[in-house]
């Protein structure tokens, strides 16, 4: 297989996660590091759209981050992150890219939605939080005793969503939640897929 190419921006979720799977998979791909003022002229004449991820590979362009990660782990998914296809590792993901990062997006950039507060968007968000820290209560990943790809697809977002205050995420009372972004943000894999070049 040929070199893979990666139009990303480190600090945007969907970005962030096809650079977890592809980091995962073990697939070789070169990283090129988007500036959103200024957008190569290569990357819009892959993907006119101009928003990062990109993956360019053997001749194919996959502009969708989620199909990004299916296709990284079509490659090679040594640690079960597929779950044999588990439909519901796909309905969260959708869960959360639908609803969530709705929410997300307005209490993140409260000021650009004024017809509510902050708190209101928030609180829209904290929905999905509840059932993410329902899900951890037997055991320490969403929906296996093991990072998978629900994992990985979600914890950028939630992530974003921690940092917008993080002094109100940490008084929150989800503390398994807390705990599982705090084993994710201390990973390894992510460490790396977040290293400055």
């Amino acid at each position: 297989m040929s070199e893979a190419l990666l139009y990303s921006f480190r600090r945007c979720p969907y970005a962030m996660r096809a650079r977890l799977a592809l980091r995962y998979s073990g697939v070789a791909v070169s990283i090129v590091e988007v500036s959103l003022k200024a957008k190569p002229a290569e990357m819009l004449a892959l993907s006119p759209k101009g928003t990062v991820p990109v993956l360019s590979v053997e001749g194919r362009v996959i502009e969708e981050s989620l199909e990004i990660m299916q296709w990284a782990l079509a490659q090679h998914d040594p640690e079960n992150w597929r779950l044999q296809g588990d439909p519901a590792v796909y309905a969260l993901i959708e869960e959360n890219d639908q609803v969530f990062k709705h929410h997300l997006n307005r209490y993140k950039y409260a000021e650009r939605y004024p017809e509510q507060p902050m708190e209101h968007y928030r609180a829209e968000g904290e929905v999905f939080l509840r059932k993410l820290e329902d899900l951890l209560a037997d055991r320490e990943y969403l929906l296996a005793d093991h990072l998978s790809l629900a994992d990985a697809a979600l914890a950028p977002f939630v992530r974003q969503f921690a940092h917008v205050n993080r002094e109100w995420f940490a008084g929150t009372p989800y503390r398994r939640l807390q705990a599982w972004l705090q084993r994710f943000l201390d990973s390894p894999l992510f460490r790396a897929v977040m290293a400055k070049p």
